[in-house]
Parts: structure tokens; sequence; C-alpha cells
């Protein structure tokens, strides 16, 4: 046992000690499958104006402009950082702005007082924990035992499925179990040496969501921030199914001391249904993969990171092509779903296709030339026309250059102490530079960030920028990674070839929804080769493809994306149709 995990198991005594509610969970687990440790805690009750569901804030106070506010800035209370965290979460995955993105909830969601099971776990080992969490409702419907297992979406913290498995599974009387899957918000501060406990406080002590031992401080790059999903030198991505697992049976176990008189609740007396949108749907057909045990009776995957083991592309390698040549390509897009200014636009491109040709990727031309080479050289890597046309959406939000500056280090393993291609997080000044963060800018690092930069002040520090291109070099470097032979692409690679799936799902109801237009993680690469594979061993899978539907049902309120439709309210059609077939 090394020495962090030594630490963490002394002190979690101290924590559980002085948690609320029943002693930590100790029920036995499957022997055939992987277990995870439980390193702390804690059961929370939400009641009257603090709901399991929108922690009293209702549609109203989710669709606010401003965060729910904090009576002490300098030392906000847990109650307090989970609303904004809920709040966070909420806005940054649901269409709250129109009358149908949620559905039957779309002009009401339902108060659902109850409680909630929180923990650290570590799977064997490793030495980063990560968290789960179960919510249980007041009214769980005991005759007809549910469970609803997901993961969050993205990066996020724990709290990054509520729109989606919390709204449907605690509206039907289900408990619902989650994972923040390794990554999550509990930055860790290299400065002050601080990161997040399980309450979302910040803390120097043992056990905290992410921990770091810094060897040579001075070595760092200034005022360096870690993000646990890039910085935990575990490349978490390849744990994402055990993960999903791991919240299975803790939210089984929580189960059986909310109601002990009705206890075991096994996967044999309880049905249990996976989802999860994005990562996170990913993550849920990993875990179908690795599911010896049938714990699903059915599991239901929304635009799905998933890449099957033979054909498909993965993340890694689209996302540093596009970030590479998107800005010189999109100058020669027909009809594009325009979120930049066409003048931006214009400098972007006429920027980024002079760096591709000094860089040997483009031949001489004229720009609009440029761009039309530049444009068929991703159509020639598969990339669709529906996909393309929505390409100005990862540019205008820096999508691209924060997928490659996380991911690369996570597929390396590589510390905050080694930065690839010139990437580190920090704390931003107006002047762009890094700078310290303050005490009360750290506080809410865990309720406000996705756990992924730029956000909550917290962004991409580009050692490599030139001013003539500012993004180039770095993604330059980046994409060598994936096409290099050197010791670390090859490293990056191995960690690639960790996350794919074998498409072998075990369990019997699967189901991926997918949008045509999805341009973060295109059908063409994820769902489509992934069911084409599963088909290929003979086992059942259904595919919905879904017309005008993109990846991030939050951008709908943009008015360039009028046009689009949610892609929630097709994921609880699948969950009501999978319950009612169970």
């Amino acid at each position: 046992m090394s020495q962090l995990r030594l630490c963490f198991g002394l002190l979690v005594l101290g924590l559980c000690a002085c948690s609320s509610g029943p002693a930590p969970l100790k029920s036995a687990v499957p022997a055939d499958v992987e277990s995870a440790e439980l390193l702390a805690s804690v059961v929370t009750v939400h009641r009257d104006a603090d709901d399991l569901l929108s922690a009293g804030l209702g549609l109203e106070g989710l669709r606010a402009l401003s965060a729910p506010a904090i009576a002490d800035p300098a030392a906000p209370t847990s109650a307090e950082l989970r609303r904004r965290a809920i709040y966070s979460n909420w806005r940054g995955i649901a269409d709250l702005a129109s009358g149908k993105g949620l559905g039957p909830w779309s002009e009401q969601l339902p108060v659902v007082p109850g409680r909630e099971w929180s923990a650290l776990e570590i799977l064997p080992g490793r030495q980063q924990p990560h968290r789960v969490l179960a919510q249980i409702p007041d009214d769980f419907n005991r005759t007809q035992r549910c469970l609803l297992v997901t993961a969050s979406s993205g990066s996020r913290g724990i709290y990054g499925a509520i729109a989606l498995a919390g709204t449907w599974g605690l509206a039907r009387g289900c408990a619902v179990a989650y994972t923040d899957k390794g990554a999550g918000t509990g930055y860790f501060d290299t400065a002050s040496a601080s990161g997040v406990a399980l309450d979302g406080s910040r803390s120097s002590s043992a056990p905290l969501e992410f921990a770091l031992s810094i060897a040579d401080p001075a070595g760092l790059p200034a005022h360096a921030v870690a993000i646990k999903h890039a910085h935990s030198g575990e490349n978490p991505e390849a744990d994402w199914g055990l993960h999903v697992l791991s919240a299975a049976r803790y939210g089984l176990r929580a189960l059986d001391e909310a109601f002990p008189d009705q206890a075991p609740f096994t996967a044999g007396n309880t049905r249990i249904i996976a989802v999860g949108l994005s990562n996170a749907g990913g993550a849920v057909l990993r875990a179908a993969e690795r599911d010896v045990d049938g714990l699903f009776d059915a599991v239901i995957a929304i635009a799905p990171n998933i890449s099957a083991p033979d054909r498909g592309r993965t993340l890694y390698d689209y996302s540093s092509e596009a970030g590479l040549y998107g800005p010189c390509a999109v100058a020669a897009l027909e009809h594009p779903v325009s979120l930049l200014p066409a003048a931006a636009r214009a400098a972007l491109a006429a920027q980024r296709c002079a760096s591709l040709q000094r860089a040997g990727l483009l031949e001489p031309g004229a720009p609009a030339a440029q761009a039309r080479a530049a444009l068929a050289h991703l159509h020639a890597q598969g990339w669709s026309d529906r996909a393309l046309r929505l390409f100005e959406q990862n540019l205008a939000f820096d999508l691209w250059r924060a997928v490659v500056a996380t991911y690369a280090q996570s597929y390396a393993r590589a510390g905050v102490d080694q930065p690839l291609c010139g990437y580190s997080f920090a704390m931003l000044g107006p002047d762009g530079k890094p700078r310290a963060s303050t005490a009360t800018e750290r506080s809410l690092w865990w309720s406000d960030a996705s756990g992924i930069a730029p956000g909550a002040g917290v962004g991409v520090v580009d050692a490599l920028a030139d001013p003539a291109d500012p993004g180039f070099h770095g993604l330059f470097c980046a994409r060598a990674l994936w096409t290099g032979e050197d010791v670390l692409a090859q490293r990056l690679r191995s960690g690639v070839a960790a996350t794919r799936g074998n498409a072998r799902p075990l369990s019997p109801r699967l189901h991926i929804i997918h949008g045509l237009d999805d341009a973060l993680l295109p059908i063409d690469f994820s769902s489509r080769p992934y069911v084409e594979a599963v088909r290929g061993h003979g086992i059942a899978i259904a595919l919905t493809e879904v017309a005008d539907a993109q990846h991030f049902d939050a951008f709908l309120a943009l008015p360039p994306m009028a046009g689009f439709q949610p892609l929630l309210p097709h994921a609880f059609r699948a969950l009501d149709a999978a319950l009612a077939e169970l």
C-alpha cells in the first residue's frame, strides 16, 4: 500500500466517526468482479426547500442567470456548495430555455425529498479515488424496486448526470446511483497544496477527492492547477466501466441501509438500468462489457464516447485533427451554423491556413483554395457534412484544444509536473496570463467547474502559443503524439487503446441514441461502428439516429441553434420503454 493510500486509510476513520447517519457501508460485493475500497462516507437528508433533484431551486431557480448566492464567500457551507453544483450541472447539460428540453418536465420539475449516500471509493491497485453518490427518494417504490445507475457527462463532478438520470429516475420513484468516473471538479491547487474534501470544501487533509505529492514544487508551471482527469497519472477513462459497476454496487448497499427490513437489494429483486450521456454513455457501455454478474437489466447510452476495437476513430485522433485543420476548413463550408462573427472567422481561417502551409500540411495557394484543401482533408478522414456544419461551435468554445490538452495528459499518464505540448492549467488574469488563485476562488471550483478547462476561472495555459497563430503549435505537437513513433507517442496511443470497448456487452437490453449532427462525437466515428461491431458478434443492440440533433442540449438557447432538437426527451422515452418492458 502506498504512502498516499495509507494516509487516506488512517484519516478516513476520523471523518466517518463524525459523519451523520449510518456507519460506512460494509456489504459484501461479488467476489468475481473487482470491488472498490470505501475511504469516506456520509449520509445527508434533503427535504423541504432542499430536495434531491434541484436543491429547492426548481426550474425558475435553475433558469436564473446568476448562481445561488453564498452568504460568506470566504467560507461557503456544504449545503451552499451542493446547491451551486446542482445548478451548474443542470445548466451545463439540459435545455432549460425551451418548452420541450425536458420532455414531460419542461414546465415543472417534481420536488423530490429524500436522502443522499455520498462516498469516496478507490479501485484495487489505484492511487486516486472516485466519487459515488446514491439518491434515495422518500417515495421510493418498494413494491417495484428500481435503481438507475449513471455516470457524469464529460469530466463533470458527481452531479453531472442529474438532469438526465436524476430527473427520470427520481420522478419514477427509483433510486439513482452516480459516479464521477474518476474525473470531477476536485481540483488540486499546487501553491496551497489543497484539494477537495468529501463535502466539497477546500482542505489540505486527506481524504481528498484528488491529492498530489509534489516532489519539486519549484519546477511546476506558475500557479499550476492540477485537474484529476488530466493529472491523476492513472488514465481514469480506462476504468470508466468499473466506476459504473462500483456505483451500482454502492447504490444497492445504500438501499440495504435505507430499508433494512427489505434488504438485501440485489440484481435478482431490483430492476437496474444504466444510462449515460456523452462520456457517460461510453462508460455505461464499457460497464455492460464487464457486467459478468448480470447487474444491468438494460443499458441506454446517449451520444456515447465509445470506440470499437477495430473500427471507427477515437476521440483523441479526430479531435487533434479537427483542432489543427478546422479553423482553416470552416472558411470553405457552404452552409455552416455560424457562432463566430464573419470577420473573426475569416481572420482565424487566414491564420490557420498559413500555419498549415508553413508546416507542410497544405500546398501554397490562395486562402480560399487552402480552405477547400483543408476541408477536403477532413472529408477524406470521414467527417460528414452534417458534423462539419457545426464545426464552428467547437471553435467558438475552444472545445478541441480543451479536449486535447486534458486527454493527452491523461492518456500518457503524465503528471502536473510533465506538461505535454506546453499545456498546463491555472487561473488566468485579464491579460490571459497565469496568476495565483484566491481562497474565495478556490472555494467555488468544486461547485462551479465542469472538470475541464476553461471554466470557473481556470484556463488553459499554452506555453507554445505564438501571436501569429496562438493555438497552432500546441495542437501541432498534440497531433504528433498521435502520428509519431517516439516513446511518448507510443505511451499516449497505448493509453488510448486501453479505453476502447470490446463490443461484446453482456446486458440483455442495449440501446444507443445519437444525433446525426453531433460535431463533438460524430456518429460515424463512435456509435455506428460500435453498433456494427456488436451486431457482428451476434448481439442485439438498438440504434436510434436523431435528425437535427447535436451534442449539447444546453447550447439550444443560442439563436443560431434554433433549428435543432434536444436529445434528453429521446433518452426519457427510451427509459420509459425499457422500464415498461421490464
